[in-house]
């Protein structure tokens, strides 16, 4: 159980990676004419698909108040061009406010994921008699 801890924390790790490198090239891009915002698919850990199951992972909503989750056919997130609210007149769609907020939650989960996987770590070590 340690190790499969550690493999999908170092899977995230390198997802946030790959997600900072993205949203970069967003910012880098945000003035090149009918350039459109890119994102990755969602981080998901499972059956080796990388997608969880409606078995693993169950959605509800307590209160009929709340916006229903809702997904593909199937009921899985599904991956797209970013959505972009604000088209400057050359076309792009690259709002360098809304990348900024990305790339500061991008960074504490990394931050927060990094963390975890330190103390995991330290569990283990614990765990073999190590100091």
């Amino acid at each position: 159980m340690g190790i499969q801890l550690l493999d999908a924390l170092t899977a995230k790790m390198r997802w946030d990676q790959q997600r900072q490198d993205l949203l970069a090239q967003n910012v880098a891009n945000s003035d090149t004419p009918n350039y459109r915002g890119q994102e990755l698919e969602p981080f998901a850990i499972g059956d080796g698909s990388g997608k969880l199951s409606a078995e693993q992972v169950a959605m509800i909503s307590a209160d009929p108040r709340f916006f229903p989750i809702t997904g593909g056919a199937d009921g899985t997130p599904q991956a797209g061009q970013q959505l972009n609210f604000e088209v400057t007149p050359e076309g792009n769609g690259v709002s360098i406010e809304d990348e900024m907020m990305k790339v500061s939650a991008n960074q504490m989960d990394y931050q927060t994921v990094t963390a975890l996987y330190t103390k995991s770590l330290g569990l283990l070590r614990t765990a073999l008699g190590g100091a």
